[in-house]
Order: structure tokens, then sequence, then C-alpha cells
């Protein structure tokens, strides 16, 4: 059933923002153009559990969970307990604090490569700090990339968003592909001892052939480090992330996203042979110590391990990635469901088999309108009951049933009341 809703308090606010913040957001991914404008939300002021309220009261079921911090729920007591705990202790100090200690022991313990830890703020800060860490050691400058890996200079410079940045960058990046490990040779034979590392995000496709193995032994092979950038999966895929579920040892990673359960902070982790390059690397900031984001990152860890909170979030996310393919089968929509459990995402394809964002635009509409809010990546929570996942699939149901019907009438267009999405940039040629 789909209510009538009043997003009135959203657009007003949205109406100020353009005038005083560019491009009216803080985080690309979160703004209008991402969502259906004019039917989708602009603001949430609440949340608990995996449940928001807009600023206009509209409740919703989220799934990207603020693109993916938030892994245990929104308002989750113990976290928000442990917070108010520390605020009453200090935020941030002119010395060194204990939870600095603490949190990088937890983090040796649980990640299989991790023998030395440094906290950035966001994975960004940490994809940077592992580049640096790289180049400083091996001597060199050139980096083989696969995936994302956030808005600093070296990676920047691969997107249309690359204004302000020195165009000298765009000639050290080099991309490749993933399950092939071909693409990663070609590099190497094109600028022979010239790459620093090799850093990879595992996407929403899984390895083939032992491809995250096989690229490790051509990095070292070369003489290169091997970054392996989990932001987004680490904490989900495994306690230890995704190098302990495929049972590979990167020489770096990184971490960030659902280790504080929405607070901030990141780490870049790796063997102490490496890691010592920071001694002498510029990688300092005033946050980085910052203690409320340090107890929620300790709390959140001791919390996952003892609820077994990535076994329920591998199976909570089973149940909705089965659900949709099946019910996308029954309406005979192509809709894909890319990833893992814990981390998948939703993909369209029309008559010609290429993707499209016109479809998924009218599928966002009519869900965000049945109160699931969907986005790019979807990210289930140890807050997502069965009984959130079942409303979301009778929506998603629902919405494909219209989105059917559009593509019968081949005019897609006709049924949507507001804005499509777009991209947030597009990789440079």
């Amino acid at each position: 059933m789909v209510s009538r809703r009043n997003l009135n308090n959203s657009e007003q606010l949205w109406k100020r923002a353009k005038e005083i913040i560019p491009r009216g957001t803080q985080t690309l991914s979160k703004g209008p153009d991402q969502f259906v404008d004019g039917v989708a939300p602009k603001y949430l002021e609440r949340g608990l559990g995996c449940h928001v309220w807009d600023v206009d009261g509209n409740e919703y079921i989220d799934y990207p969970m603020a693109l993916g911090p938030i892994i245990l729920g929104y308002n989750y007591p113990s976290i928000v307990e442990t917070v108010y705990r520390q605020i009453r202790k200090g935020t941030t100090f002119t010395l060194m604090n204990p939870l600095e200690v603490e949190l990088a022991e937890l983090l040796v313990e649980i990640i299989p490569c991790a023998e030395m830890v440094r906290f950035g703020k966001n994975g960004a800060d940490a994809t940077m700090a592992a580049v640096r860490i790289a180049r400083a050691y091996t001597g060199r400058e050139h980096i083989a990339f696969c995936g994302y890996h956030g808005c600093h200079d070296w990676y920047a410079v691969t997107t249309s968003l690359n204004k302000g940045i020195p165009e000298c960058n765009a000639k050290l990046i080099h991309a490749f592909e993933y399950n092939r490990p071909e693409t990663l040779e070609n590099i190497f034979a094109e600028y022979p001892d010239q790459i620093a590392t090799v850093i990879i995000e595992q996407p929403g496709i899984e390895p083939v052939d032992n491809f995250l193995q096989r690229i490790i032994d051509i990095a070292h092979k070369h003489g290169s480090l091997f970054i392996l950038d989990e932001i987004c999966t680490g904490f989900r895929y495994a306690l230890g992330g995704a190098q302990e579920y495929y049972g590979i040892i990167p020489d770096l990673a990184c971490f960030g996203k659902g280790m504080a359960n929405g607070l901030s902070i990141s780490a870049v982790v790796g063997k102490k042979e490496f890691m010592k390059e920071l001694n002498d690397i510029f990688f300092s900031m005033t946050f980085a110590g910052e203690t409320t984001s340090m107890a929620a990152a300790v709390a959140t860890i001791k919390e996952i391990k003892e609820k077994r909170v990535i076994e329920y979030i591998w199976r909570q996310g089973e149940k909705l990635r089965k659900g949709l393919q099946k019910i996308a089968e029954e309406t005979e929509v192509k809709m894909e469901v890319p990833g893992n459990p814990p981390r998948s995402g939703l993909v369209f394809k029309d008559f010609n088999d290429n993707e499209s964002l016109d479809m998924k635009s009218l599928f966002l509409q009519e869900t965000v309108k049945r109160g699931i809010l969907f986005g790019g990546p979807i990210y289930p929570s140890f807050s997502h009951t069965d009984e959130d996942i079942n409303k979301t699939l009778d929506a998603s149901y629902e919405a494909l049933k219209i989105l059917k019907k559009a593509l019968v009438d081949g005019n897609i267009e006709r049924y949507m009341e507001g804005k499509n999405i777009g991209t947030v940039y597009r990789a440079r040629k």
C-alpha cells in the first residue's frame, strides 16, 4: 500500500542548502541526484535499528545504512551508552589516550595482516596513508589500482571530478581489471620497476582462478606492495575482513565504515616492515585520536564478536538477495543483485542487456513510496529483522510489477514522478 507523504520540510531545507553549500551536500553519494528527486526524502532526522525518519516524519526501512557504517543499527543501546560515558570523560586531549593502544591491540588480534596500526577519520585517510607507505618503502611513484579508493588526489584524478588536481598525478596511476590478472601484468610490463603498489577494493563479484592471490604474487614478483582496501568489506565479510574470508595476507590494509557503528574512524594496518615507514611520513591530524570514535570502535568490535553479528548479516543478506532474485524472475524483469550477502547492490538490464539507470530509477521511486529506502549499496545490519526483509520484498514485488508494465508500454518516463537518478562521477578514459 502506498501512503501519501509530505516532503515539504526536506524541500525547504534543500532550497536553503543550495544557497550556502556547494553542490548542496557534504557527501556526493547522499545527494538528491542519487535518489529520485521529488519523490525521495532529502534529509533524515533520526534512526532506530534499521528504520529512519525523514524531517517530515515519514518512516523508511534503510538499506544503504549511511553508506555502510551502521552495522549494528541506529541508536544501538550499548554503543550509545559507551559514547555517552566517553563524552563525560572527554572527547579529545592534549596528550594521547589509552584507547589508542586498546583499539590498536584489538585490530592486531583480529586482522590477519595487522602487526601495527595507525588511525584516521575517513577511508580516504587510510588509503592515502597506505599509498604513501608503499611509495616510501619502494622508492617508486606509480600505482596500479582496481576499484574506488576515496577523494585524495592520487585517486580522484582518475575521475571526471578532477578539477584542482595537478595533471601530473594522472601519469602515475593505472587501472587494471578485476579477475583479469593479465591487465595487471601489462602495467608492470609498460612501467618496469616503477609501480610502488597494487591496491584493490573487493567489488560486487567473486574472484575466480585464485585471482586475489595471483595479483599478490604478481605485485611481489615485481617488487611492489599489495594493499587491500577493506573500507567496505571490513567487519562484514568476516571479523578480519575480506582477507580472512578469502584466505590472503596483504602487505597493508585499510579499514573504516562499520568498525565504529557510525562514528568517524578509519585505520591503516599492516606488517611492521612496511608500517614503520610512518615514522618518517607526514600523517598526522588533530582528531585521529578522538576518543568517542575509538570507544565506539572497541565496543562495536566486541559486540560483533559476542553476538555473532557477521553470521546474522550474512543470513539476512542472503534472505533479501534470494527474495529479490525470485521476484525478479516472477515479474520477468532483469534485475541482478551482485555482491555477497553482507554487501550487495541492484543492477537493472534492459531488453538489450545494457545496464539501465532509468529502470533503477523507477524501482527506487516505487519502493521509497512504500517505505523502503534503497540507494546504491545494500548493507544489511544486525537490526534488519525477518519482518523488515518481508516488508521489503513485498514492496519490491509491487515496484517490479509497475516497472514491468512500464517496460511493456515502452515508456518508463511516463511512470516517473521525479527525476531519474544519476552517477556521482565518470571514470576518465
